[in-house]
């Protein structure tokens, strides 16, 4: 009888990790990002707090420092446009006219620090001419 409760008891303690586990990895790839325009009528409650944002990268905008890494663009809407600055690894799918996703904080200047790019792929293949 004992060792029945025992392995009952251990059953629901595990159980109840691999629950509380897969309900915090679920709630951390479900973050919310903003679209341009949203972001920036949130206006000064945003400064220094972690999101993301989704935009285009506006034509002509894309600057990158020759020396260190350091990207500078600009991500737009419909109606608004956000300058982006970046320092790492530029992915090679990052491209004028493409969607993209960046993360990291708005600061004070109006100019949003990012820390990740995550470019978005086309949803179909098209073949080069």
């Amino acid at each position: 009888m004992l060792k029945k409760k025992k392995f009952l008891i251990g059953g629901i303690i595990v159980f109840l990790t691999i629950g509380y586990l897969g309900f915090i990895g679920f709630q951390s790839s479900a973050t919310y990002y903003y679209e341009v325009s949203e972001l920036l009528q949130q206006g000064s409650s945003v400064y220094g707090k972690n999101v993301r944002v989704n935009g285009q990268v506006a034509p002509g905008s894309l600057e990158q420092e020759a020396a260190g890494r350091i990207l500078r663009f600009t991500i737009i809407d419909r109606e608004e446009s956000l300058p982006v600055v970046y320092q790492g690894h530029v992915p090679g799918t990052l491209k004028v006219g493409g969607d993209v996703v960046v993360e990291g904080y708005l600061n004070p200047l109006g100019i949003f620090q990012a820390h990740t790019l995550m470019p978005k792929c086309p949803s179909r293949y098209v073949p080069s001419q």
